[in-house]
């Protein structure tokens, strides 16, 4: 089977294509034929990050193939679709997800629509529950256009915003953001993001923070779960009384299974019923993976990205 690697760090120009043996399911685990592999910007950062090179992991979708031991009574069998992550070798035709991190594409949906809806929508939903967001308030989503902010701005107004600003690295995107029912749409080289908001999702991090925090109104909440880091000033806090909640997706999974589950049913259900629909900016085969990277790191992408083997 193929599946791409690198063996330095770098950009996109640093992946290539090997052969590799299929791997076998281990206790717990499901083989899965892939079909669809969504590209983050938190998986293009780990190609550049420091120290050894990691398999490229990350959300799939596809056919199941085989099955690990221990898995007689996880409910899925040989033939099923599901998607799930993977934390070995994603960018693959064949990958191994375990039955805890797998769930069902229902019928009608595709595998483009199951990793382009369920990770990022799990993401940006977890996020704004973390947010606490009251009927009426306003929110700002940065990284807008991306797979998982693309999914927080509908989010957001069906769980009650009154406002919902899009925020974005370039004003070309504008249309789009509007599309996908943004009221207001600022980019970040703007002098002013507009009136205050009650909550900021960020998924930016680093030199954007303190501007992603400046952007809150009194008592706001921003909620952080960019990988991009950054710095804010306790003073900035507490002259507005404002707060910073980090969110991390493996936590929910550990410590509220039952949300994941029940935001992932809803997640589909939405769809289902044509109130929200993920933007696909473009699938790219699989052997052109650098090229996928390469969309992700210009902030080119309008929604999600996806490999297809």
């Amino acid at each position: 089977m193929r599946r791409v690697v690198h063996s330095v760090n770098g950009g996109p120009e640093v992946l290539f294509v090997e052969e590799a043996p299929v791997p076998r399911p281990g206790s717990g685990e499901l083989l899965v034929r892939v079909e669809a592999i969504g590209v983050s910007l938190a998986g293009v950062r780990r190609v550049r990050a420091g120290g050894e090179p990691r398999p490229l992991g990350g959300e799939v979708a596809g056919t199941i193939e085989a099955l690990g031991p221990d898995t007689a009574g996880s409910g899925f069998a040989v033939g099923d679709r599901i998607t799930g992550i993977c934390f070995g070798h994603g960018y693959a035709d064949l990958a191994l997800v375990h039955t805890a991190m797998a769930s069902r594409v229902p019928a009608g949906a595709s595998a483009v629509d199951a990793v382009s809806l369920v990770r990022s929508g799990l993401v940006a939903r977890g996020a704004l529950d973390a947010a606490r967001i009251r009927p009426g308030e306003s929110v700002l989503v940065t990284a807008a256009a991306s797979g998982v902010g693309q999914l927080a701005v509908p989010l957001a107004r069906l769980l009650g915003a009154g406002r919902v600003v899009a925020a974005a690295g370039s004003a070309g995107k504008a249309a789009f953001l509007r599309g996908l029912g943004a009221d207001e749409v600022v980019d970040y080289d703007q002098e002013s993001w507009g009136e205050p908001v009650d909550v900021v999702l960020d998924a930016v991090g680093g030199d954007l923070l303190p501007r992603a925090v400046a952007a809150l109104a009194p008592g706001g909440r921003l909620v952080a779960y960019s990988s991009g880091g950054g710095t804010v000033q306790a003073y900035d806090l507490l002259a507005g009384a404002k707060s910073v909640i980090g969110f991390q997706m493996a936590h929910l999974v550990r410590s509220r299974p039952a949300d994941y589950a029940a935001w992932r049913e809803e997640l589909w259900a939405l769809h289902a019923a044509g109130r929200l629909k993920p933007a696909v900016h473009a699938t790219v085969p699989l052997e052109r993976a650098g090229e996928a990277h390469a969309i992700i790191e210009r902030r080119e992408n309008r929604g999600k990205v996806v490999l297809v083997p």
